[in-house]
């Protein structure tokens, strides 16, 4: 396993500044656009700072030797650096002064995953539904209108009027993106962004679409189609990849759905299970009895068997929440013996009775 501070050259209790001096100073000499640069070093001593330089992942690293929040910091590449090289870099330039003219982020973006002609991504979008009960059990498909950035449904997301062709585009040559050189204190570097004009697609339409100018997508009332599946709970979160909103030239954000159960008077749940309780009159917990229970799927005949306890619970089958290929939890009944409150004069002499025998 990589020593992520033998790497950059600290011991374990160095400050935070310590770090970054100690990153800055080996970024600078292993640049691979410097003479005499090494670009596999770079990389090392980058991903070392990646980890050092962010309190959650360095306090993992020191517990575990691994990180967590980005993936295994072993072979975890640079996804997990979220800083600023223009705060690490800030004071240097191709003459020794401040920086100026051209951006650090930028420049180092193609090394950390971060380069700007990065195919772009819409944004996500989060709902609130409410769900009754029986809907959470069962299942239950729902619509709703949501307004947001969606493809134009004219042109189907071209930005092009209906018999319009699309051309190459001018402005980056049917690349789609634009390649441009910056001076810097490592000499003459080379980035590459997404073509503004295109929006990375290398081509733009002869003719613009009227109803969205040419965007291809616009601000518009979408109405979706939820499959809520059975047996979801309370707080759940439903993830529709590409219900987001859209954007030119690239995927459209994803929708989450969080659900909202209502509570039911007469049920509740207990994982695959229902739960439910039923009043029972004394002397049909002594003697037996059969009584009519509700379920989620009309009422029930149960039997109360001779002796049943205050508390016990009786299982009715298959009537719970579905689970797995055609499965059903179980409906659990709970037991309250109702006792009477006040009893007639017969009644007391007949428990007196009772009470003699020694029952």
């Amino acid at each position: 396993m990589k020593n992520y501070y033998d790497i950059l050259g600290v011991n374990k209790s160095a400050s935070e500044e310590d770090v970054k001096k100690a990153f800055r100073k080996l970024a600078h000499k292993y640049h691979p656009d410097k003479k005499g640069g090494d670009e596999a070093k770079f990389k090392e001593v980058s991903e070392a700072y990646s980890v050092l330089s962010d309190k959650k992942k360095r306090a993992e690293y020191d517990a575990y030797g691994k990180t967590f929040a980005g993936g295994g910091a072993q072979g975890a590449g640079f996804g997990g650096f979220d800083g600023n090289f223009e705060d690490i870099f800030g004071g240097f330039s191709a003459q020794g002064g401040p920086a100026s003219g051209w951006d650090l982020n930028d420049i180092f973006g193609e090394f950390f995953g971060g380069g700007q002609h990065n195919r772009p991504r819409g944004r996500d979008v989060s709902i609130d539904i409410e769900l009754s009960f029986r809907e959470s059990i069962f299942g239950v498909e729902r619509r709703v209108l949501i307004s947001k950035t969606s493809v134009c449904p004219v042109c189907a997301g071209t930005g092009a009027k209906a018999g319009s062709k699309m051309i190459s585009c001018t402005t980056c040559n049917g690349k789609g993106s634009i390649r441009e050189t910056r001076s810097s204190f490592f000499g003459a570097i080379s980035t590459s962004r997404t073509c503004p004009q295109c929006a990375g697609r290398g081509e733009i339409p002869e003719t613009k679409c009227e109803k969205c100018d040419g965007a291809g997508v616009m601000k518009r009332e979408e109405e979706i189609r939820i499959i809520v599946p059975a047996g979801v709970e309370d707080g759940e979160m439903i993830r529709m990849p590409g219900k987001g909103e859209a954007v030119l030239g690239g995927a459209s954000g994803d929708l989450y759905v969080k659900l909202h159960v209502k509570q039911d008077s007469r049920f509740s749940r207990e994982g695959e299970n229902l739960l439910t309780t039923l009043p029972v009159k004394l002397t049909d917990a002594l003697l037996g009895a059969k009584y009519k229970i509700p379920t989620l799927d009309g009422e029930e005949s149960i039997t109360i068997p001779a002796g049943v306890r205050h508390g016990e619970t009786l299982h009715v089958r298959g009537k719970g929440v579905p689970h797995g290929r055609g499965s059903r939890g179980d409906l659990l009944v709970r037991v309250e013996i109702d006792l009477p409150k006040k009893l007639s004069r017969t009644a007391r002499d007949l428990i007196e009775k009772l009470q003699s025998e020694g029952l």
